[in-house]
Order: structure tokens, then C-alpha cells, then sequence
């Protein structure tokens, strides 16, 4: 197999002088090429499959709820004043905005909105939701490399974002170093 691998890197590098130099590559490098360009045909799906399970394994093993719980709370002073501006800012909370006590209305929503989401991802119920739904996505993902979907599949280019999903200030601000 080393064997193999050194007649494909070699005939590579061949090609890639000849062709610097405006030559053709001759028929036996052109040969090896064609052969190895053969063998990554044949390997290539029966390792894709072996590396999606083995990242299957490593990903049903995390509890990403409470990474996300983690970065939350990490973030809770951010997340706190960005909903703030966003509901401020907000068209259809022009003449609400007006009343007195708006400001404790939308900090303490926002408070609860965020105790409830952190305590509904510590849920190990949360948990199984997430991780039943990375598996069923890598089931499809390896079912479709199996059956060679993804083959006639045409790339197109995502669809653009709506117009109320833009933000102004598209780009995000560094963000400053905290005490830990």
C-alpha cells in the first residue's frame, strides 16, 4: 500500500514538472494517475462512512445543552442589552415603549426568558432532544453518502436573508476580556 502511495505522490509531482515546463506527461505517469485517481474513487466513500461514524460515537458522548447553558450564562450581561436594543428598536413597540416602567418590563422578561431557557437546557430531556437530533441528521448524512444523493445534487447558492433579519451594524464588536 506504501508502495502505492509513493508511485501516486511521484506521478504527481512528475506531471506537475512537466506541465510547468509546457510538456505532456508522459503515458505511464498519465496511467498512475488515472489508477490512483481510480483507487480514491473506491476508497473514498467507504472511508467517508467510517469517519461519520466514528464522529456519530464522539458526538453522541457530549452534553452540548449545557455548553450552550455555559455560554448563556457567560454571556448574560450581553445577551441582557442586546435584547434591550432590539426591543427598543423594535417598530411595533413604538407606543408601548412609551409607558412608564417599559425598561423593567423588558429587563425583567428578558431575566426570566433567560433563567427559563438556561434551566430548560440543564433538562436532561433537552439533552436527549439534541442529541436525538445530531443522530438523525448523521443517519441521513451517511445514508446519503451510502446511496450517493449527494451526487446528482446541484449546488445552489443559499437563499438570501430577509430583509428584517439584516441588522445595521452587520458586524459584531470584538468581544472585551472578563474576569473569570
Amino acid at each position: 500500500m506504501l508502495a502505492v502511495l509513493v508511485l501516486a505522490v511521484g506521478a504527481a509531482l512528475l506531471t506537475r514538472w512537466f506541465v510547468r515546463r509546457g510538456l505532456q506527461s508522459p503515458w505511464a505517469v498519465r496511467l498512475v494517475n488515472h489508477a490512483t485517481d481510480r483507487v480514491v474513487g473506491v476508497v473514498k466513500r467507504p472511508i467517508t462512512i467510517a469517519v461519520l461514524d466514528e464522529v456519530a460515537d464522539v458526538i453522541q458522548t457530549g452534553h452540548y445543552t449545557k455548553n450552550i447553558s455555559d455560554a448563556l450564562l457567560e454571556n448574560r450581561r450581553e445577551l441582557r442589552d442586546l435584547v434591550a436594543e432590539k426591543v427598543k428598536h423594535d417598530p411595533n413597540v413604538r407606543l408601548i415603549g412609551k409607558l412608564p416602567g417599559y425598561d423593567l418590563v423588558v429587563q425583567e422578561v428578558t431575566e426570566t426568558t433567560m433563567r427559563v431557557l438556561v434551566e430548560m437546557l440543564a433538562d436532561p430531556r433537552m439533552d436527549e432532544l439534541v442529541s436525538d437530533l445530531l443522530r438523525n441528521n448523521l443517519q441521513q448524512i451517511k445514508r446519503a453518502v451510502r446511496e450517493r444523493q449527494h451526487e446528482s445534487v446541484s449546488v445552489s447558492p443559499p437563499d438570501p436573508a430577509p430583509n428584517s433579519a439584516r441588522s445595521t451594524s452587520a458586524t459584531r464588536a470584538p468581544r472585551t476580556q472578563r474576569g473569570r
